[in-house]
């Protein structure tokens, strides 16, 4: 079925002639992002031709882009070209009280809509939710198709070769490594707090194992058991994992500089005590010693 996709804004010409320029191409489905006159649709009906009305201008693109056509201003300037005619099936369904538009069975649709249905608005939003979250972790895997082992691993991994690598550095200088390794290791031991499992063993133990066996052991989120997350088939996309790891280091370097400003700034209170003292002192200077 052929369909074209355009808004009626003309006002100087006669309806029957912008109705007369859109039957002459035969479509079978007539869009537009304005009003149709009772008028129009009475000619465009008795041309077997189905109006919808007043769509959003976002909707208007996507179903140009899933039909094939083009949008056009002035139906003067209508052409064979701009019929949209990849789309299979035109329908209008009723969910509830409200009726549906849907254009399926297209031939190479470049957009699509998801409808989604819920018993209440709160969980309407939460089913939104997931579903946008699903959608771009599927993005970052398509943009960025590296992944890393979920359950704390990564964490576990991190925070181990940051320990070892402290083991090398003598002084204060190791206590930065420590510092991030022990923030690094409250992923694991929040799985295992969620667990209800004993935290200090089961962390003693998945600091062994990443000691000696490797770097895929991670906490398993039903169980709070240590299992190897390869086999256990729990991932993390690489793409969010870096960059969660780069926000934490740099928002705690922001912190920390931040309080190094305000602790070199003296309070204002403190310096007025001072100018206070200074001239007290200068109107009562201290007598020198007789001789």
């Amino acid at each position: 079925k052929a369909v074209v996709s355009t808004q009626s804004g003309h006002y100087g010409r006669d309806i029957k002639d912008i109705c007369d320029d859109i039957i002459a191409l035969k479509p079978d489905l007539v869009l537009t992002e304005k009003g149709v006159s009772d008028l129009a649709q009475h000619f465009l009906l008795k041309a077997g031709i189905t109006a919808v009305r007043r769509l959003r201008k976002s909707d208007m693109n996507r179903v140009a882009r899933a039909v094939g056509g083009q949008i056009v201003h002035r139906t003067e300037e209508l052409k064979d070209s701009d019929v949209g005619t990849e789309c299979g099936l035109f329908e209008v369904k009723k969910f509830g009280d409200e009726y549906f538009t849907f254009l399926t069975k297209c031939k190479n649709p470049k957009a699509c809509t998801i409808l989604l249905r819920g018993a209440s608005k709160d969980v309407l939003m939460e089913v939104e939710r997931n579903l946008l979250d699903a959608m771009n972790v599927a993005r970052n895997v398509m943009i960025d198709p590296f992944l890393v082992p979920g359950g704390g691993a990564v964490e576990a991994a991190v925070a181990h070769r940051l320990i070892e690598k402290s083991k090398e550095i003598q002084g204060v200088g190791q206590w930065p490594y420590r510092a991030l390794a022990e923030a690094l290791r409250i992923i694991p031991k929040t799985l295992m707090q969620n667990c209800g499992v004993n935290t200090i063993r089961t962390m003693t133990n998945l600091t062994a194992k990443h000691a000696t066996t490797g770097s895929t052991w991670g906490v398993d989120g039903e169980t709070g058991n240590i299992v190897d997350m390869e086999d256990f088939g729990v991932w993390d996309t690489l793409q969010v994992k870096s960059q969660v790891f780069k926000t934490a280091i740099e928002t705690a370097i922001l912190l920390l500089r931040i309080d190094d400003i305000v602790s070199g700034v003296k309070k204002q209170s403190d310096i007025d005590a001072e100018k206070m003292a200074g001239k007290f002192q200068a109107a009562n200077p201290q007598e020198g010693p007789e001789e």
